[in-house]
């Protein structure tokens, strides 16, 4: 069977640095600098160091190649940064490569971003047709598959309404709707989905079934999610640093992802350049106590702990909050432990510290678990790392039966609470 998608030598590169002054003169001065080999002009006194940033290179993809078979559903995965939105971006003609070439045998439709080939002044039926005639669809097509778009997006109610008045889940809503039901052969999906509630995820992974194994469409997907991958996807393409780190089954390259998020373990995250946020504020470390005050790696089900997250700030930082989830290794979500739903705000203490969440015991089936770390303000998010640790629950005897009646995998509701110094070890007891 004919590739349907060819990506040969594929690579991407942005330039770094101060690229665009905001006025010409400002940007002649840089590039005059730069070609006699001087520091950068415009640059505040005593920021040495950052002058060497102006004209780096970076290097989103690097070399990445693969093929898609006709009706293949494959799958994209990888860490926050390792290349994946750049890649669809390229696929979807968003954004051009440095070099290399994609072959794409069809039509695309791509869902990168809330709102992406949407116009905001126009309503939810202009924005469909809008869509329809993008991708070269009659308007006699686009009337056929135009009941099927609304049904399945829910906005029948606004499908008249100007989409900048949508929430973003509406958004998402029509725009998934209007990919999977306009007539196009290849379906690009990234990560926008999880926007939507639940219902509507599964409702969207269910869809993408269908437009691969009825219809024979081509799907790429992408996803932090391992256990909608390894559902939906028959293979797989794992992305570090830009490039493909391994290519095979949705088992095969799930399990190499989680081997390598793993050696990341519970420490330090001063090094990790895969977050996101403004970077007023970094998480530098986190670590785990038990109730003595010893660390620990691992805790036992209903038994209390501690979880400690250390930072670093700007003097502009005036109050943040702090959320960390406990994840399974393949992403579903377990709990989230987020001071805002306890009213707690803390105040930096310097431009370092730390903060603690003693925990009284969560009803956690024995297995390893992942832990992403957010700190933000109502304002702004200053950083998330994902998978910023990571911790086992030991299986334990309780009841003296040799077996353990433990909570499958499914949402936990957590006791807790947030500190701002070393909790005693009864501080998480309710």
């Amino acid at each position: 069977m004919p590739a349907e998608i060819s990506v040969e030598h594929l690579s991407k590169e942005y330039r770094l640095g101060a690229i665009g002054g905001g006025m010409l003169w400002q940007d002649v001065s840089r590039w005059w600098a730069r070609l006699r080999g001087k520091p950068d002009p415009l640059l505040p006194i005593g920021h040495e160091g950052h002058a060497r940033r102006v004209g780096d290179r970076f290097w989103a993809l690097d070399d990445v190649s693969f093929e898609v078979k006709e009706g293949e559903v494959l799958g994209i995965i990888g860490r926050n940064g390792a290349g994946k939105s750049t890649l669809l971006k390229i696929m979807s003609q968003v954004t051009a490569p440095t070099s290399g070439q994609i072959k794409l045998m069809g039509r695309v439709a791509s869902l990168l971003e809330v709102g992406t080939g949407f116009h905001p002044a126009l309503t939810g039926r202009e924005n469909i047709f809008l869509n329809g005639a993008i991708l070269g669809m009659t308007k006699a097509e686009i009337r056929r598959k135009f009941d099927e778009v609304v049904a399945f997006s829910e906005c029948e109610e606004f499908i008249d309404t100007p989409v900048r008045r949508y929430s973003s889940g509406m958004y998402v809503r029509l725009a998934f709707a209007v990919a999977a039901y306009l007539e196009s052969e290849i379906l690009i999906v990234d990560e926008v989905l999880a926007v939507g509630d639940v219902q509507f995820q599964n409702k969207c992974l269910g869809r993408m079934k269908e437009i691969s194994g009825g219809e024979g469409r081509t799907v790429l997907f992408v996803s932090h999610n391992m256990a909608a991958i390894q559902n939906l996807c028959t293979r797989c393409v794992l992305l570090n640093s830009g490039k493909v780190a391994f290519e095979g089954t949705a088992a095969e390259t799930t399990a190499r992802y989680i081997a390598m998020a793993s050696e990341h373990g519970m420490g330090q995250l001063s090094e990790r350049h895969d977050r996101s946020g403004s970077g007023a504020m970094r998480a530098t470390y986190v670590a785990l106590w038990n109730a003595k005050g010893d660390k620990i790696g691992s805790i036992l089900p209903n038994h209390p702990f501690v979880i400690e997250v250390g930072y670093q700030c700007e003097h502009s930082v005036r109050d943040f909050g702090v959320s960390i989830d406990i994840e399974t290794i393949d992403g579903m979500r377990v709990t989230t432990l987020y001071s805002g739903f306890m009213n707690v705000s803390f105040r930096p203490k310097g431009l370092s510290g730390s903060v603690w969440c003693s925990v009284p015991g969560l009803p956690l089936r024995p297995d390893r678990y992942s832990l992403n770390v957010y700190l933000g303000s109502d304002r702004e998010q200053f950083d998330f790392v994902e998978r910023a640790g990571e911790v086992d629950v030991e299986d334990v005897d309780v009841y003296a039966s040799g077996r353990l009646p433990m909570k499958a995998h499914g949402p936990v509701v957590a006791t807790y609470r947030w500190h701002d110094d070393m909790p005693s070890a009864d501080a998480g007891k309710s």
